[in-house]
């Protein structure tokens, strides 16, 4: 279940605990007040035909005339059975050139709001139809304007989350990355002097000269790590030759039962990059397909040209990566590997994204037959 509770959930379900309790508070509350407003419509009709009995005593007309008066809040309208308008109190006319067409209107939705309530004064039987109360009405909608706000306070507090977040990454990030070109520089500068003994011993040495590839490729690795915490300037190059030599130096350092292949139809690319950023990208993509085939496969680097971008398809038949996990494998931290940080594909990301203004992600994946991993590169 750890998979799909996370800040937000908690959150979501929160809001909608919120919103459920208090449309039911609400609720309750806009029926006792509508109880209470029929009852006061009742007690209306009451008052009436206590004004039209000739022998009420002077307390009781008081008492009616009272009641009559104090309602200036809920809109009614009196009819006779045969559904002519006698009287109507607080709808407002003034806005309205026609009285009796606003008035038939009021009494068409007012018959579909409530019952009426069925008077006889002693002149034949009259109908009350009301309306709601301004209050009333602003209570039934209350709860959804509560809704809109709660909801645009919980995207507010999503962005800020996500930004926070995402600012702690990039601290994770750069520090690590500076950290990793600080610690690398030590012994790469004693590995150069052992060399340079290794050639004043036997020049023509062949382990000194495979060492010393290695070694510049370890000084590129470093470069490129003290480069993560800057913007990087980015040049236009031809990216297929820089493709060629990133597989033939990992086709040396592969397994025997694994062939990397180059497909491209074009021999010149041109695109701006950032060379040592965008081999690191390319590399730790192709060792991540490595580490998934277990020794034996195929990986495919296919590029696509298109006038305003190019797509660059890195495919394996590995393992594959399962549904739930494909969204989670750039966050930082997250590895399917017993070894290692669950950085590499965090750094491919701002690399490509925030640095190359373009985009990395996985195009499909399918556990058992293999992973492709799309870089769109924009012009």
């Amino acid at each position: 279940m750890r998979k799909y509770i996370n800040r937000k959930t908690i959150l979501a379900f929160v809001a909608l605990f919120i919103v459920s309790a208090s449309l039911y508070y609400t609720n309750t509350l806009a029926g006792k007040l509508a109880v209470e407003e029929r009852k006061k419509v009742e007690r209306l009709a009451g008052a009436i035909k206590t004004l039209n009995k000739p022998n009420s005593n002077q307390e009781e007309t008081v008492l009616a005339s009272y009641i009559l008066t104090d309602n200036n809040s809920i809109p009614l309208i009196i009819t006779q059975e045969n559904g002519t308008v006698l009287d109507f109190k607080n709808i407002d006319t003034a806005q309205s050139t026609n009285t009796t067409n606003l008035v038939k209107e009021k009494l068409a939705e007012f018959k579909g709001m409530h019952p009426a309530i069925i008077a006889d004064w002693g002149t034949g039987r009259n109908y009350i139809y009301y309306g709601e109360t301004f209050l009333l009405t602003q209570l039934r909608y209350y709860p959804y304007v509560q809704i809109i706000i709660i909801f645009l306070f919980l995207a507010v507090v999503i962005f800020a989350l996500s930004a926070s977040y995402r600012s702690l990454q990039n601290q994770v990030w750069v520090g690590l990355s500076k950290e990793t070109a600080h610690q690398l520089g030590t012994p790469l500068s004693s590995m150069e002097g052992w060399l340079e003994l290794m050639r004043e011993m036997d020049p023509s040495s062949e382990p000194a000269q495979e060492m010393q590839k290695d070694l510049d490729r370890l000084k590129l690795v470093a470069d490129r790590f003290s480069k993560v915490g800057s913007e990087p300037k980015l040049e236009e190059q031809n990216l297929v030759p820089r493709l060629q030599e990133i597989v033939a130096y990992m086709q040396k350092r592969s397994p025997l039962k694994v062939t990397i292949s180059l497909h491209v139809k074009e021999a010149e690319i041109p695109v701006n990059v950032s060379g040592p950023l965008f081999d690191w990208v390319m590399e730790n993509l192709i060792r991540n397909a490595l580490d998934a085939m277990e020794g034996k496969g195929a990986i495919d680097v296919t590029v696509t040209n298109h006038p305003q971008y190019v797509n660059i398809d890195v495919q394996d038949t590995g393992k594959g990566i399962p549904k739930y996990q494909v969204k989670k494998i750039f966050n930082p931290g997250f590895t399917t590997k017993k070894r290692g940080w669950g950085l590499g594909l965090s750094l491919s990301r701002r690399i490509i994204e925030k640095y190359h203004h373009s985009s990395i992600f996985v195009k499909n994946s399918e556990v058992g037959k293999g992973t492709t991993f799309r870089i769109t590169l924009r012009r």
